[in-house]
């Protein structure tokens, strides 16, 4: 194991071997303080190269596991023993499995143990992008569920929905607004996610760059960012309402004292039960409590999470609209067209956007929509489902990944070679002649959306999906 590199005549730390970048002297003092003896542990820690681990989609679960490591807190979580070339790896492509941190996945233990999973849920996801609590959330919520999945910078909004397109989940909105213009949804919220932007302490092992951003200003500029977010978070919860509350740093002013601002705010805080075995540290301050992952006491990053229930009165939800705002009714034609691409179509009703987009909304949610619709201006929501033109209807690549799609449309299997040949949209030559739309699939797994003219077949892969790396070496 490498050991900490000093610099001659210097008090910098650098981290090997996956940065040049050393350790800013204030932060080391800050963890020296914080650890006490475990701090040389951390240090030795952030000299390893970072786990990889990645998440399954249960909805889509045909990667093999039993030769992976679990991870203890998320039964869907598993280490791999290398990082390999995800963009060349067609089941990643298909929303297979996410690639995600695994001490975060630590929100899947949290809604476990105090969220209501039963029963549906209007959650929240207030700080989303780039979507990995986000999938994890709509694959523990039951399908009558309402997820908002919520980004505030509008040019991380294309990576949150595509995250979101692959995971296949219909009873899922994507909106782009600052916290604050959830106002009028005040009480209309079950649970909330704040994974709040933060100074980034626990990525520095695996994103050295981070260092390069951090400062002591830094941390109290985040602190005060991540309260006036709680502040709009707060009042959007119902009566009884949770707060996850989570950061992927390990300062006092970003977890510790955010946490405790909210418990003088109307919240209660929830304590979990974990076992001594995952090593994640349980943190008390004023007797409110969160939980800490370290790198040298689990496998993953720093993380830190703390749990809330609503104890004040909400303000009383809006009425319903009566009706979308710019959606429209699909001609009584395009429903026979379009039901037979859906497992459950009765359980759907189909709209057109002014763009001509149609769109399939889940009944059960209709109400919560038309509310939505109402409040926020920036947001998309519903199954995709294409665009008549005339008389032909072109399916979207949204609902070939969608989890409520038909199971007997007409496919073809592809190899694995072909498959990426199909996400470097290249056209596909067939052995056999067909016609028509055709589902390109491997190894049982939608990707995407074919035509068949000949022998040859149209690619309708996204252009913004396209990948562009070079597959003749892997």
């Amino acid at each position: 194991m490498a050991l900490p590199v000093q610099e001659k005549n210097s008090d910098k730390l650098y981290i090997c071997p996956m940065s040049d970048t050393p350790l800013p002297a204030k932060f080391r003092h800050q963890m020296e303080q914080q650890l006490g003896a475990d701090y040389p542990a951390f240090i030795a820690a952030l000299q390893q190269l970072p786990p990889v681990s990645i998440r399954i989609n249960p909805q889509k679960a045909v990667l093999p596991t039993a030769d992976l490591e679990p991870i203890p807190w998320c039964p869907e979580g598993f280490y791999l023993p290398e990082r390999p070339v995800f963009t060349l790896d067609p089941l990643f492509q298909a929303g297979a499995f996410y690639v995600q941190e695994a001490s975060s996945m630590l929100v899947s233990e949290a809604m476990r143990q105090t969220a209501r999973l039963k029963r549906p849920l209007r959650v929240l996801d207030l700080c989303a992008a780039p979507g990995g609590k986000s999938t994890l959330l709509a694959s523990l919520l039951n399908s009558d569920s309402l997820l908002v999945c919520n980004e505030v910078i509008r040019s991380r909004i294309p990576v949150l929905k595509e995250n979101l397109e692959k995971w296949g989940h219909p009873n899922v909105v994507v909106s782009n607004h600052d916290p604050e213009d959830f106002k009028s949804l005040n009480g209309f919220f079950d649970v909330v996610l704040v994974d709040a932007p933060c100074s980034g302490e626990g990525l520095f092992r695996k994103d050295p760059d981070a260092m390069l951003e951090w400062s002591a200003d830094s941390v109290v500029f985040c602190a005060a960012r991540q309260q006036r977010i709680l502040t709009a978070a707060t009042p959007l919860l119902c009566d009884d309402g949770l707060l996850l509350y989570s950061t992927c740093t390990y300062n006092e002013e970003e977890n510790g004292q955010n946490a405790d601002w909210l418990s003088q705010h109307g919240f209660e805080n929830i304590k979990l039960s974990l076992p001594d075995s995952w090593g994640i540290l349980e943190r008390t301050q004023n007797q409110v409590t969160g939980y800490q992952c370290y790198p040298h006491r689990v496998k993953g990053e720093g993380f830190f999470l703390s749990i809330f229930k609503k104890k004040q009165r909400s303000s009383p939800e809006m009425g319903v609209p009566r009706s979308f705002r710019s959606l429209k009714p699909v001609r009584n034609w395009q429903i026979k067209v379009l039901q037979p691409f859906l497992k459950n179509p009765e359980a759907f009703s189909f709209y057109v956007k002014p763009n001509e987009d149609v769109f399939a909304l889940p009944e059960s949610l209709s109400a919560d929509l038309r509310m939505l619709d109402s409040a926020l201006h920036n947001k998309g929501f519903g199954l995709e489902m294409g665009t008549f033109k005339g008389d032909d209807f072109i399916p979207s690549h949204a609902l070939a990944l969608s989890n409520a799609l038909a199971e007997n449309l007409p496919g073809i299997e592809l190899s694995k070679e072909d498959a990426l040949r199909y996400f470097k949209k290249e056209n596909l030559v067939l052995n056999e002649p067909v016609k028509g739309w055709l589902l390109a699939r491997y190894d049982g797994l939608n990707l995407g959306w074919v035509k068949g003219v000949g022998n040859r077949v149209n690619n309708y892969l996204p252009k913004e999906w396209r990948i562009r790396m070079d597959i003749k070496e892997y």
